[in-house]
């Protein structure tokens, strides 16, 4: 059972940890309303990504024909996705946090729920985590169902300990930041945003 545990809390760091769309929209998000924000962006995609767990680990063979047959489609409209966001990342304008009289414009839940569809649209996540449990002999088919609960909640775990520690150093710099700096970390995200979706669509263009 400790074993499952640890491997688990490994597996979700290494799919938390790359600094891809997610990561530098939990950054964008830390700094511009609060390490609370940053840590529910963290989560929509750390959820998007258990459900997948569980879609590996339960309907493998049915979803693995279901990507291989519309991989086109899948690889183009997540990077439409991916690039639409990007922009309305850039267009965006910091918000300061409210006076005690003035209400949030965002909610955590909004921000959970953005960042879960983001990570959604792009099912080939399938493949990392197929890869990381293949590298971690995660869960194999003996194992039962209680361990792997405890398995999936591991990963969880693991990459809840990263949006931890990424939004409380991000959220160190922020009261360091003025409004046009945090402007320009808006438009610096959402080009690289922009920038991982069109090269998403190149690609998936030209096989």
């Amino acid at each position: 059972m400790l074993e499952i545990v640890i491997k688990g809390i490994l597996i979700g760091l290494c799919i938390s940890v790359p600094l891809g769309p997610i990561g530098m929209l939990t950054i964008q998000r830390t700094l511009n309303r609060g390490q609370k924000y940053g840590i529910a962006t963290g989560l929509g995609a750390t959820f998007s990504d258990l459900v997948y767990t569980i879609i590996t680990l339960f309907f493998l063979s049915f979803v693995l024909d279901f990507i291989e047959v519309h991989r086109f489609i899948i690889q183009l409209l997540g990077s439409v996705i991916v690039g639409i966001f990007g922009f309305f990342i850039y267009n965006s304008h910091p918000s300061t946090q409210p006076k005690p009289n003035e209400t949030q414009k965002h909610s955590l839940f909004s921000d959970f729920v953005t960042s879960f569809g983001l990570t959604f649209s792009n099912p080939l996540v399938l493949f990392v985590l197929i890869a990381l449990f293949a590298r971690f002999e995660f869960i194999g088919s003996g194992t039962t169902l209680f361990v792997s609960i405890c398995g999936i909640l591991s990963i969880l775990i693991g990459a809840l300990i990263w949006w931890n520690i990424l939004t409380f150093f991000v959220s160190r710099f922020k009261n360091r930041l003025n409004m046009r700096e945090l402007k320009l970390i808006n438009r610096i995200t959402g080009l690289i945003i922009i920038l991982i979706g069109c090269v998403g669509l190149f690609l998936s263009l030209i096989k």
